[in-house]
This record gives structure tokens, C-alpha cells and sequence, in this order.
């Protein structure tokens, strides 16, 4: 168990703020560490850092194993699978020792010849956190867009290296967000920029080698509630503006030979309808959820894009999730979701033929490649997707769309004994009050018995309709050779079992995520899988609302909470619409101005639910340059919770002081924290070693 450590615990002060909503009073005493300007926040946050690694530091030793064998198990010395554009296969490198990646290319005529593209290694010189954003190379494959975040405050500045020359061009972007893609002359690009809530919310047109302060503004989105995102179709003729809500989007394009046009709207937002677009063939093809809850893809001519001219190709089906879609010369292929399963179909566009990609485990994910280094070609028969489980490491696969055969290109290479036959996993399901099955993904070695006495991490997030699938973590060896066994909870507010699983764990439903996971852990429990002093959870962003609401609600049932940058503040923060994501939040969570959601959101938000009681042991973290979930929320959290727990639990907290939301930026340095995360874990439980 934890170190008898005599530390005096930091006592953030108490400075009432009051305000007043539906008539009601509220009072917060810490509001006052909002305002990171102010010298005593910086050194209560300081206070509360100081004192977790002094209750940490019997663990430092322990870290420090965590850390080499998490370490000894990567390939430090690794390439990526090279991708295919052009003339040239692009692929990036990891060297030993060195905490970012390595851009390369090389032309398919000359495999002896690599070109260096971008070092970040070099780049990240000089700063504690480093982040590339957009890397995107122009169409006759000569200059390098590419842009950097150095705070974790996801604020980005654009740069332009010319790879003929290999030198970065003079003129700057500043405040710019992830999105940039090229016009087909490779002489101009279009861009996003920030308004100061870190909303995407301008378009800007940029021409080499001229200043970017007479950059043209293509589109201002003046409302709040909808983001402006920026991408190219598949073929590469057309970009696709996207303005979206968290329920609704409106499409806009323009050629892209043609940067200095005029953007045409595909259809006028229309309140609860989500539409994405892609080009095939003179014709859009077109996800929508118009009239389809989980999805349909329908076609429209582009002279006369509008809703009324579409027409309906891939129908909508109650059990299967339509996730996306990609379109190819000759083949459609859909991303698809079923009984909690990833799915890939293939359709012949020529034949009108269809096969499903065949997966032999029975819990896994397969899913496009989402951050490919360069846009995979329209004209390809090979699909490219990655693929993984709870045991099988990321795995890059080819499928020859045409022949119907994929081939491993390429799997993460696991050092050390790793050997996945000494691990097993599998799905059950827990049953809910109101009688809904709960799927839980396990993975743990196979000698484990169910007797009640192993040790089990139990991870959950259950928001914005994102699923949390079975992927493989070299780092969570750790646990598994310790004995613990690993569980997602696939709870109500992810979407595993489709929109309605979505539906049914958001605004007035939010409780039946927390309610979901409860009974995950409890049938972990009653199955004997493990006891409440051996059961431990862990969840992220609004990942650790979750852990926030089902502490609150069950401090009895978990030995041990990790919560990572966790969004528990939620009346206060909804209540102003001048932080980051609150207005487009309004959707998610509801709008506490009216008094239906106020008081929902009371009954659950975890800082307003803090009593006086026993909690389990606790690690929060936070970050100073976060622009999600604002590093006040945890350290509020915190303070008030130490002013009221009535036991002698460990209660830690440490707050990034140079990053974001993500954390550490170096992989090495990742490591770190994960080996902090898990030592803490291990130590709760009485694993020393």
C-alpha cells in the first residue's frame, strides 16, 4: 500500500465568488484559481505538484522499472510503411533515443536515395512541448506545408519549406488550427485560424512567397456553436468546407484548380442534420443522417448538389453503424459498425459486387488510415486500413480490392517476450437497471482465475458518440504480467451499439453513462473477476466526467480513480460561453440557462456533487495551456475535494505546467507519465515491483 509519507497536504485558500442563476445562490471558493495570471495560482498549482511527487517519490524506483521495460518493448529504431503519392513512397522514421519522428521520402525509380523531409527532432530544439499539426505536401510534390504547436495550446503557426531547396521560406502563419489543404497549382493553400475562444472560424487563401497579412478572407463563420473545418475530395478536384455543429453540418465546395473561386453550398444547415461529402465520378456521394439515424449514403449531381436532388445508393439500416466512407476509381468502401464490431464492406463499382474484409478474432478493431502522411491515391485497387486488438499489435494491412486478399505490411514489433498466445480476451456484458446489455472488452493472462482477488483497470469516456475500441498498448503489458486484468466498459455515450446507444448518453440521458459504467464494475464484481479493493478505473477529458460522477455516486466501489484532464466542472463552466467548446457544448451536455438542464446538470456535475465521505484513492491531472478542458476544472476539483474527504486516501495532483490537453509531447517523455499513471496504480493495490 501507499507510503505512511508525513507531506502536509497544500490547503488551496477559500475566497468565496458568488452568483446567482433560476433564483438560486451559488457560491464557489475557488473560482479564483481561473485567473493563472495571478502569481498564487501559479503556486498553489506549484504546492499541489510538490507535494504529489513527494507522495510519490517511495515509487520512484518503481517508476523508473516501469519506464525501461515500457521502453525495452518499443522498437526504438523503427520506420513507418511507406505511402504511395506521385512518383515518390513517403514514410517517417523513429530513431533510438530520439523523442520525435523523422519525414523521408524516396522515388520509385531510385529506393537508394532517401530525401530528408522534416526533422522534428531538430524543430522541437529548445522547446518542452512540440506538436506537428498539418503536414501537407503540394501536389507537384515541391514544398512542405507544415505547422507546430510549442504551448499544448493546439494554436498552430504555419510554415512552407521548399523541398527542391530545402529551405523554409521567410513568411509565417500565425494562430492557425490544424486544417490546410493545397490548390492544384501548388502555389496557393487555404487555411483555418482561431478566434479567441480557439473556435476554427475563418477561411484564409495564402499565396507563396507573398505576406501573409494580405491573405484573403474566403468565409467567416460568425456562430458560435459551429466550427469551420477544411479538406480536399478523395480525386483531389474539389475542396470541401465544413461547417459543423455537434449535430448538425453545412458543406460548401470549390475546385481546386480554381483557389480564387467562390465556394457553392452543397445544402443550407437544417437543425439536427448532419451531411459529409465526398466527389466520385461527376457526382457527390453523401453520408447523411437525414431520416436515417445511423446513417445512409446517398448521391447528387454536382451542377445542382441541393437535398432535393439526392438520391439514395447505400440505405440505412437500424443494426449497422454507416461510420464512414471512402471512395476509390473503382470501389466504394464502408466503415461500418455492428454489435459493437468495426466492419469494413467493399463495393465494385463496376460489378456492383460487395465482400466484407474478414477478421478472425473476436474482439479487435479495423479502421482507415485517419493520419496518413500523404492523401492515399483515388486510382488505387489496395485499400489500406490498420487493424488491432487487446492482443494483437497495430498492424498496417493492405487489401487488394479487385482479388480480395489483404497482406500484412506492416505490425508494431513488440521486444522483448511478448508472446500474445499467454494472453486472452473476450466480450460479455454486464445487464443495466433499466435492462440494456453493456458490452465489456477484456484481455488478461490465461492462468488467471475468477476468485475475486485479481487486480482490474477498468477504463471508460461513454461521450460525443466516441467508441472506445479494443486496441493493443505495449505499455499495458505492464499491468497484465502483474497480474491485473484490463476492461473497457462500452457504455451509453459512445456509439458501439449505434446513434441511439449515442442518444441515450447525452444532455437529458447523460446519467445513463455513469449508471452503465456502475454496473460494468459491479457485474466485474459480482463475476468475480475482482473485488471493489482490487478494482481500479481510468478515464480522460470527458472520460474524467465520468470518473468524476461515478466516484461521487459509488466511493465504496473502486479502490483506486486515474482521472486525466477531467471535465468536471460542468455547471460553471457551461455557464460562460467565452471558454473554449462551451457554446458548440450546448448540444452535448444542454444549456444551464434553462432550468431543465441546470438542474440535471446539478444532479450529476461532480464538483457541485463533493460531499463529506470517504473517497477512493485519486490522481488528477491537468494542463496550464489546455484549451479543452481548462486546467482550473481538476485543480478545483482538488482543492475542494481535500477540504472534504473524511479519510486518508491519497489524493494527488499534477498539472502539466508547459502543456495541453494531451500531455507530454516526446514519446519518451509519454512513457514517463504512463510509468507515473501505472505505479500509482500498481502501489494502491500493494504491487511494489
Amino acid at each position: 500500500m501507499f507510503s505512511k509519507n508525513k507531506v502536509k497536504a497544500p490547503v488551496a485558500k477559500l475566497k468565496p465568488n458568488k452568483s446567482s442563476i433560476h433564483g438560486e445562490e451559488r457560491v464557489d471558493n475557488y473560482y479564483w484559481l481561473r485567473d493563472k495570471e495571478n502569481p498564487e495560482v501559479i503556486e498553489y498549482l506549484k504546492s499541489e505538484n510538490e507535494y504529489t511527487e513527494a507522495m510519490m517519490k517511495h515509487t520512484e524506483e518503481f517508476q523508473k522499472q516501469l519506464f525501461e521495460e515500457m521502453k525495452e518493448r518499443i522498437k526504438e529504431d523503427d520506420i513507418s510503411a511507406p505511402e504511395k503519392a506521385g512518383d515518390y513512397h513517403y514514410y517517417f522514421r523513429m530513431e533510438k533515443e530520439k523523442q520525435y519522428k523523422k519525414y523521408f521520402r524516396k522515388k520509385l525509380t531510385d529506393d537508394t536515395h532517401e530525401e530528408p523531409l522534416l526533422d522534428v527532432n531538430e524543430l522541437a530544439k529548445g522547446h518542452g512541448y512540440f506538436k506537428i499539426g498539418a503536414f501537407k505536401v503540394s501536389p507537384n510534390h515541391e514544398l512542405l506545408a507544415y505547422s507546430v504547436d510549442t504551448k499544448g495550446s493546439e494554436e498552430f503557426t504555419i510554415y512552407i519549406k521548399n523541398l527542391v531547396t530545402g529551405v523554409i521560406l521567410e513568411n509565417r502563419i500565425k494562430n492557425a488550427y490544424y486544417d490546410l489543404e493545397w490548390a492544384n497549382d501548388s502555389q496557393t493553400f487555404l487555411y483555418t485560424v482561431l478566434d479567441d475562444s480557439k473556435r476554427p472560424f475563418k477561411l484564409y487563401y495564402h499565396k507563396i512567397e507573398t505576406d501573409p497579412s494580405n491573405d484573403q478572407l474566403i468565409y467567416h463563420e460568425k456562430d458560435d456553436a459551429y466550427f469551420l473545418y477544411l479538406s480536399k475530395t478523395r480525386d483531389q478536384l474539389y475542396f470541401v468546407m465544413s461547417l459543423k455543429s455537434n449535430i448538425t453540418s453545412e458543406i460548401h465546395y470549390l475546385k481546386a484548380n480554381n483557389p480564387e473561386g467562390n465556394f457553392s453550398i452543397v445544402h443550407p444547415r437544417q437543425h439536427k442534420m448532419e451531411y459529409y461529402i465526398n466527389h466520385l465520378h461527376r457526382k457527390f456521394v453523401i453520408r447523411t443522417n437525414d431520416r436515417a439515424k445511423n446513417f445512409k449514403l446517398m448521391t447528387s449531381p454536382v451542377e445542382n448538389p441541393s437535398k432535393e436532388n439526392w438520391k439514395e445508393w447505400i440505405p440505412h439500416r437500424d443494426s449497422v453503424l454507416l461510420r464512414n466512407f471512402e471512395v476509390f476509381e473503382n470501389h466504394l468502401v464502408l466503415h461500418e459498425r455492428e454489435e459493437g464490431l468495426t466492419k469494413i464492406r467493399i463495393i465494385d463499382l463496376q460489378t456492383n459486387e460487395e465482400h466484407n474484409v474478414d477478421f478472425l478474432e473476436p474482439v479487435y478493431t479495423c479502421e482507415q488510415l485517419l493520419e496518413p502522411i500523404i492523401t492515399p491515391e483515388f486510382k488505387s485497387e489496395v485499400l489500406r486500413f490498420n487493424y488491432t486488438s487487446l492482443v494483437t499489435p497495430k498492424s498496417v494491412f493492405d487489401h487488394n480490392m479487385n482479388i480480395r486478399k489483404k497482406k500484412l505490411i506492416k505490425q508494431e514489433e513488440i521486444l522483448g517476450d511478448y508472446n500474445p498466445e499467454k494472453y486472452q480476451t473476450k466480450r460479455i456484458s454486464a445487464k443495466t437497471a433499466d435492462e440494456k446489455s453493456v458490452y465489456i472488452s477484456l484481455v488478461h493472462k490465461k492462468e488467471i482465475e475468477k476468485d475475486g482477488t485479481n487486480p482490474l483497470l477498468l477504463y471508460g469516456y461513454g461521450s460525443y458518440g466516441y467508441s472506445i475500441d479494443p486496441q493493443f498498448l505495449s505499455y499495458r503489458i505492464s499491468l497484465l504480467d502483474r497480474g491485473f486484468i484490463f476492461a473497457i466498459a462500452h457504455i451509453r455515450g459512445g456509439s458501439e451499439l449505434g446513434r441511439k446507444w449515442y442518444d441515450k448518453g447525452k444532455l437529458l440521458h447523460k446519467k445513463n453513462t455513469f449508471t452503465d459504467f456502475i454496473a460494468c464494475a459491479e457485474h466485474l464484481i459480482a463475476e468475480k473477476y475482482t473485488s471493489s479493493e482490487k478494482l481500479c478505473i481510468m478515464g480522460g477529458s470527458a472520460g474524467g466526467l465520468l470518473m468524476g460522477a461515478v466516484t461521487n455516486m459509488r466511493p465504496d466501489l473502486f479502490k483506486t480513480v486515474v482521472t486525466l484532464v477531467p471535465f468536471v466542472d460542468v455547471i460553471n463552466t457551461m455557464l460562460d460561453p467565452k471558454i473554449p467548446l462551451t457554446v458548440i457544448e450546448y448540444e452535448e451536455w444542454g444549456n444551464p440557462i434553462e432550468r431543465e438542464f441546470y438542474d440535471y446538470m446539478k444532479s450529476y456535475s461532480p464538483y457541485d456533487n463533493l460531499e463529506r465521505k470517504n473517497y477512493p484513492n485519486m490522481l488528477i491531472t491537468a494542463g496550464l495551456n489546455d484549451p479543452r478542458v481548462q486546467y482550473w476544472e481538476p485543480a478545483k476539483l482538488t482543492a475542494k475535494l481535500r477540504s472534504l474527504k473524511t479519510d486518508s486516501n491519497r489524493l494527488l495532483l499534477k498539472t502539466h505546467m508547459g502543456e495541453g490537453h494531451h500531455g507530454k509531447s516526446g514519446r519518451y517523455d509519454a512513457i514517463k507519465e504512463t510509468a507515473l499513471y501505472y505505479a500509482f496504480i500498481l502501489d494502491s493495490v500493494g504491487i511494489k515491483e
